[in-house]
């Protein structure tokens, strides 16, 4: 991989880390699911003008928009909801330790869902590894708001998982990259809206400081849009194994953001959980059918 691909990959670690520690600035003055919704919509006007003004143009067929409806509500609306509950209850470092599962759960969603070869011996000491290292970072607070908090991550990292299967169904209906990336954001603003509008309405929020307004525009302009843009010049460049590595890098790059400027100290044990997560998707190995649909998903939170 060029040095370059390598500045663009840990860009893109700081893009997709970067979001929990916009979320963490946003939730202090709105209600989660405004939020997810600011973030989705921005999303999907910013990549639809990119998509109008390339050449590509929007999906068009009603099989299109059932699949990129499917995409919206498992990558987007589903994980970016949960991850944004959660950290009301716990530091966006550890929500993004707990999202570096996402391999993981893509290759038992792999194995459970498709004929493709699952889990292996080695790939079977991975998941005990990485799921292990989950268990570690559970302990310490019983059964409490945090531990829920955790176990919404988690099935956040799932619906990311059962996500990556779910996107193979785009390489037979003639979408580029670019307009999947639009038409699950366009989506799941659709989906949100009616279900933000009756939870939580935004005309009873405060209006919001400088502050988030900023980091409500850092998580949709940044860690969607630009971050998406990386995310397929890297892929096209050095290839999905690569850009796994990605998965890696993400909670180094939430976790340095929350000590720098949220002033959080990550526990010991989740420093340790995420080494054994660590260990497991190494053991998972390069070839697994995780990899390529892991390094598009362990984003998008």
């Amino acid at each position: 991989m060029s040095r370059a691909d390598w500045l663009r990959l840990v860009l893109l670690s700081l893009l997709w880390g970067g979001s929990f520690f916009f979320v963490e600035i946003a939730l202090t003055a709105l209600p989660p699911l405004v939020v997810v919704w600011a973030r989705v919509m921005i999303g999907a006007l910013c990549l639809g003008a990119i998509v109008l003004s390339l050449g590509p143009g929007l999906p068009r067929g009603a099989e299109a928009w059932r699949a990129l409806a499917g995409m919206g509500v498992l990558n987007n609306a589903i994980p970016f909801t949960l991850f944004a509950f959660a950290q009301g209850q716990i530091s966006g470092g550890l929500a993004a330790i707990l999202n570096a599962t996402t391999p993981l759960f893509t290759l038992l969603a792999v194995h459970v869902l498709t004929d493709d070869e699952g889990i292996t011996p080695a790939r079977a000491l991975g998941l005990v590894a990485g799921f292990t290292g989950v268990a570690v970072m559970m302990l310490g607070r019983g059964w409490d708001g945090t531990l829920w908090a955790k176990l919404a991550c988690l099935a956040a990292a799932l619906s990311y998982g059962v996500a990556g299967v779910w996107g193979r169904r785009f390489r037979t209906l003639g979408l580029v990259p670019l307009q999947v990336a639009f038409g699950q954001c366009a989506s799941a603003a659709v989906l949100i809206l009616p279900v933000m509008l009756w939870v939580s309405p935004p005309w009873t929020v405060a209006l919001p400081t400088l502050k988030v307004w900023g980091a409500l525009i850092g998580l949709g302009l940044l860690s969607t849009v630009l971050a998406y843009a990386l995310f397929f010049r890297i892929r096209a460049s050095a290839g999905a194994v690569r850009l796994a590595l990605v998965t890696f890098l993400i909670p180094v790059s939430a976790t340095l953001l929350g000590v720098a400027f949220l002033d959080q100290v990550p526990e010991r044990r989740h420093l340790a959980g995420f080494a054994l997560i660590a260990v497991g998707l190494f053991a998972v190995g390069r070839r697994s059918p995780v990899t390529a649909s892991s390094a598009g998903n362990s984003r998008s939170a």
